[in-house]
């Protein structure tokens, strides 16, 4: 099994940074890469940005693109999503996640959210106007 821990949340005024962080420990070697969610109070849980191991490809939402940054230490099996010019509707709980390695010839979209396994518990960004 893998266990993910998120942390770096809390409360920013808008235009500030946060930095999160996702740590990953078990068999992670079984982790094909990383992906951040979020879900906003009364809304369905949304992609945000995700990472590969292999070749370290990204992938983000539009809406995100230019302001967070996602990558990875792989020697101590952490993820990170660097957030910059926070906005108010930024405010959500964050989720990282993971998807179990198949297979070289199974490549997961990790834009969707069905292709995780691995869950965190969440960790609260609430950005202030």
């Amino acid at each position: 099994q893998v266990q993910l821990v998120e942390s770096g949340g809390g409360l920013v005024q808008a235009g500030g940074s946060l930095r999160l962080s996702c740590a990953a420990s078990g068999r992670t070697s079984s982790i094909y890469g990383m992906g951040w969610f979020r879900q906003e109070t009364g809304k369905e849980r949304e992609f945000v940005a995700a990472i590969s191991w292999r070749g370290d490809r990204t992938d983000y939402l539009d809406s995100v693109k230019g302001r967070f940054t996602i990558s990875r230490d792989s020697a101590k099996n952490t993820a990170y999503l660097q957030m910059n010019s926070l906005k108010p509707e930024d405010t959500a709980v964050y989720y990282c996640a993971a998807p179990h390695y198949y297979s070289s010839e199974y490549e997961p979209d990790l834009r969707v959210e069905y292709e995780y396994d691995y869950w965190g518990q969440g960790t609260q960004v609430t950005v202030s106007s």
